[in-house]
């Protein structure tokens, strides 16, 4: 349809319908019968029946011959024929689940996430969705935030290379295209950084601070042609961010020239006056609708209150029109009013669901997840030696995180079902050893789902170790699949104290009191405290919640099928009491060094600055030689660039992939700079004895910055550059910008 005809059928909606078009329910309000709605929870939201039959879009509900059916009987009831949109959140995979986006961060390769995104959207597309509430790209620096496993992690670089990898994969080149869906890029803006890491917590940030480090992933998803904004919950300056006119206007509008649909999140709106910035829903339909937030999503501020506020010319109605063209022209870039149900097809749902190629896709995904955190030669695993898989997450098929509820668990492969595939069964046993959660651990978390681990009794539990004990003490090598339960990470799910439950730690005690060859597979969807799992186990393998093929990947990974090669997107505390740590840090008046001894420097008394395990770091079953950094040149100006560059050798006796990561500090400037920045990284797989030289090109525009006088650019002096394998490496080089006047 072309924009004149939408603006011809924009002037013929009547107030109330162009209004209806701004709602979104959720699909509870829809029985089966599509002719009949629940009504129970109208009351509640101010809304009407036919406010519900009206509604624009509905969200939490799939399946392609439900939604067909409930897309014709609304067009028949919708007085311009206006097709309704279907939503959901599509996270990291429908039905064939890939690792948390936190573990995809770890691959530190943007292309295989658009690859996910891109499977992800073809099984959305013909289940009868049109849109994914993805990517999630906010910044988190405090793991005891439960929203880190959504997130790209701790670095503005990573994270926007990944947030324009997954709107590219979701949406292709045009929403229309068979199997795409409208991307969402949310929670816009500062969500990561809730106070404390609690959930829904106020979020107090400079503007320098958000515009250097926050705003850059929102903006490369905006860039990446992303259809649909989300809002975020928090407050920023003050105001929460669904009535923050400045944030929406003035930030995503009008600097990021952001164009598409801005959604509330579920119940935004109404949540404002309890935040205590709207008087009530009148107030704060008005102050949404003005901050330019197009959709309200579960509050009915809109449908109950938007027609009284433009009768009384309490607001514009201008502003309405504005929105619902916004709408409009998303159904129409998704090719809606050609074919209303899109690529919706009950029997391409049947085939292309969990088919071989996504499959094959997760395993791979999982795979390049891994991170090998520490390996005192007992990995690759000696499968001729006798081998105890001992641990909750040997045969649990809850892999797959509280976000990808769609997702069905018995599709996962667990350990023990790959390995099975694999080991010699005559020297090779099987033992859970322990509940994953203690009851006490799964009474705090009654209530938040309904899904829980029945009560063990502690007789059994005793029984249970016992029989792991007995097991360890006869194995050569000992495998122990230890973590979070998925439902400690997620939304609402705030820790204050990042340990393993106490049921697996006293397994993994009582294990390493009568085997010391252990090797823990760690199950998380946040940096966890590894302090005692680093120092006793012989080697750690991060493998995050992996997804649907986990298992398979677990085994091949921990054989040497494949050689680990993931990357800690997020630093691993050394104890909760760092938080919130991440590399690019400042470096203070009085940065302290290991080994120094003054007393007036910036340190603890009790532990140490660093992490235990910092960004970007991650271990190889092969070594690797990474040769001084040498640059092509002493001078960047704003029309030339130098080149940095190594060489990196595989010295081991695996094949293997390392990634270089390229830093730059600005070392004096109008504002302090961080001590570190990632500026790029790049993936080389090597044989054993060969080498590559890897370069990295510094431009000008690399350099620029929020200045002291609140512009973006660039300025002269003096410049440290380093290439290695983590953020600490030490392999560095300096240079000079000059810019010409």
């Amino acid at each position: 349809m072309q924009k004149t005809e939408l603006k011809k059928l924009l002037e013929s909606m009547s107030l109330q319908e162009k209004i209806d078009q701004m709602l979104q329910l959720v699909g509870s309000f829809y029985s089966e019968d599509t002719d009949e709605v629940l009504t129970g929870p109208e009351s509640e939201l101010g809304i009407t029946d036919e406010d519900v039959r009206m509604a624009g879009s509905i969200e939490g509900t799939y399946g392609a011959q439900y939604l067909m059916e409930l897309q014709k009987s609304y067009m028949e009831k919708q007085p311009h024929h206006i097709p309704m949109l279907f939503m959901m959140d599509v996270i990291h995979g429908m039905k064939t689940i890939f690792p948390i986006p936190l573990g995809q961060a770890a691959a530190f390769e943007p292309e295989l996430s658009k690859r996910c995104a891109s499977a992800a959207a073809k099984e959305a597309a013909v289940s009868g969705l049109h849109v994914t509430f993805a990517p999630m790209v906010d910044l988190v620096r405090d793991a005891r935030w439960g929203r880190v496993m959504e997130s790209g992690g701790e670095d503005p670089f990573l994270s926007s290379r990944l947030a324009q990898a997954q709107v590219e994969g979701f949406q292709g080149k045009d929403m229309s295209e068979p199997y795409k869906v409208c991307a969402c890029v949310k929670h816009f803006a500062g969500y990561g950084a809730a106070q404390a890491g609690r959930e829904y917590h106020t979020v107090e940030l400079s503007e320098h601070t958000l515009r250097d480090f926050y705003l850059p992933a929102y903006k490369a998803g905006i860039d990446a042609g992303s259809g649909m904004v989300m809002t975020a919950f928090n407050t920023l300056n003050g105001i929460p961010a669904s009535t923050n006119k400045w944030l929406m206007r003035d930030v995503l509008r009008d600097e990021m020239g952001f164009d598409g649909v801005l959604v509330s999140d579920f119940s935004a709106i109404a949540e404002t006056v309890v935040h205590g910035h709207s008087e009530d829903l009148k107030d704060a339909a008005k102050k949404a609708l003005e901050a330019g937030v197009d959709i309200d999503m579960m509050s009915g501020a809109y449908a109950a209150n938007l027609s009284t506020l433009v009768k009384e010319g309490a607001v514009d109605e201008a502003f309405i029109d504005e929105s619902v063209m916004r709408i409009l022209e998303l159904k129409n870039k998704l090719g809606l009013f050609e074919n209303p149900y899109k690529d919706a097809d009950p029997e391409k749902e049947k085939t292309v669901i969990l088919c071989d190629e996504h499959r094959q896709l997760a395993g791979e995904a999982a795979a390049k997840s891994f991170v090998l955190l520490k390996n005192e030669g007992v990995l690759p695993v000696d499968t001729s030696k006798k081998t105890a898989f001992i641990g909750p997450y040997t045969n649990n098929k809850e892999i797959k995180s509280s976000w990808a509820f769609i997702g069905d668990s018995q599709d996962c492969v667990t350990i023990e079902e790959a390995a099975r595939e694999v080991f010699d069964l005559t020297r090779t046993t099987f033992h859970a050893g322990s509940p994953v959660l203690g009851n006490d651990d799964a009474q705090a978390l009654k209530g938040f789902a309904e899904k829980l681990p029945d009560p063990v009794p502690e007789e059994m539990q005793l029984s249970m170790l016992k029989e792991a004990v007995q097991a360890a003490k006869e194995a050569d090598t000992v495998i122990m699949p230890l973590g979070e339960y998925y439902l400690q990470s997620g939304e609402a799910t705030s820790r204050a104290m990042l340990d393993i439950p106490d049921v697996q730690m006293r397994l993994f005690r009582e294990v390493a009191k009568v085997n010391e060859n252990i090797i823990v597979v760690l199950f998380n969807g946040r940096p966890l405290d590894l302090r005692e799992i680093s120092r006793k186990a012989k080697a750690v393998l991060e493998v995050w919640l992996p997804g649907t093929e986990g298992g398979h990947a677990i085994v091949d990974v921990l054989t040497g099928k494949v050689n680990p090669s993931g990357k800690l997107p997020m630093s691993f505390p050394y104890c909760v009491g760092q938080i919130p740590v991440h590399y690019n840090e400042y470096s203070t008046g009085r940065p302290y060094q290991p080994g120094m001894q003054a007393r007036y420097l910036s340190k603890y008394l009790d532990i140490p600055n660093t992490p235990l395990y910092p960004f970007g770091y991650g271990m190889s079953y092969t070594d690797f030689e990474i040769s001084p950094v040498t640059l092509s040149g002493e001078t960047v100006t704003e029309k030339t660039s130098i080149t940095a560059a190594v060489t990196v050798k595989n010295t081991g006796t695996l094949s293997g992939t390392q990634t270089l990561q390229l830093y730059i500090q600005d070392v004096s400037a109008s504002v302090v700079r961080p001590v570190k920045e990632l500026k790029g990284f790049q993936k080389t797989e090597l044989a054993p004895g060969e080498e590559a030289t890897v370069q990295f090109v510094i431009e000008e525009p690399m350099l620029r910055f929020l200045r002291a006088d609140g512009t973006v650019g660039s300025e002269d002096g003096r410049f440290r550059l380093w290439i290695g394998d983590s953020s600490d490496t030490e392999n560095a080089a300096g240079f000079m910008l000059k810019r010409e006047m």
